[in-house]
């Protein structure tokens, strides 16, 4: 079963939020790592780039396909996971480490309340296995 931490938020497009005072980190969950297989390449925008809820801001790319990565909060990037570039494979070892992508200052702090908890998102990947 997938790796689903209690203290994250998580989006039906399978990114998780970590969220400390105004500021979110935002990474892929196991869940979509595991069905990417191998990350290879993972492009992040860069450090100001500002983003509306749900737009793409980078990409992973794996041995088996390009995925587009969306932000479940609007803001600003305020830091990029540089070591993703020489190690993007930590997506997969871990991706609620490591393998963060990006961190943002939200223009919105409310937005995290209209994703779903570790529960719902657990019942969310449930029924899309099926």
């Amino acid at each position: 079963m997938a790796n689903v931490p209690e203290d994250l938020h998580y989006s039906k497009d399978h990114e998780w939020v970590r969220v400390d005072g105004d500021i979110a980190t935002i990474g892929i969950t196991d869940y979509a790592q595991d069905s990417l297989g191998d990350v290879v390449y993972v492009e992040v925008p860069k450090p100001g780039d500002e983003f509306a809820t749900n737009e793409s801001f980078g990409s992973v790319e794996s041995v088996k396909a390009v995925s587009e990565v969306f932000t479940p909060v609007s803001g600003a990037v305020v830091e990029i996971n540089e070591s993703l570039a020489d190690e993007p494979e930590s997506v997969n070892s871990d991706p609620y480490g490591k393998g963060w992508m990006i961190r943002v200052k939200m223009s919105n702090p409310g937005e995290v309340d209209s994703l779903l908890t570790a529960a719902e998102y657990e019942d969310f990947t449930k029924a899309e296995k099926e």
